[in-house]
């Protein structure tokens, strides 16, 4: 999507689409920091040494929000790929009326 081809409502809804996905994954990193240092914290307190594997797997999910949100959001070259194809296909279906 070319910004100079948008509307300033237009460029301003898709700021603030995109504004909205960067904070949602901020905020997902800022618990996910939060939880795993407490949880690090107890382990050293009690002595308790928990596995890896939930700090892991939440990691990976971390990374995946991650990607979608610089890949997938609206604006992105990928969602504009996507969504020109959609909008090809639906095209010759279209009412004329």
């Amino acid at each position: 999507m070319h910004t100079e081809s948008l509307s300033a409502t237009d460029i301003e809804r898709l700021a603030h689409k995109r504004a909205a996905a960067r904070l949602g994954w901020a905020i997902h990193a800022a618990v996910f920091l939060v939880v795993n240092l407490a949880l690090l914290a107890g382990s050293a307190i009690t002595g308790y040494q928990r596995g890896m594997a939930p700090t892991l797997v939440w990691g990976l999910g971390l990374l995946i929000h991650g990607t979608v949100v610089r890949m997938g959001s609206p604006g992105t070259r990928l969602y504009q790929r996507l969504l020109q194809r959609e909008l090809r296909r639906l095209q010759p279906q279209r009412d004329p009326w």
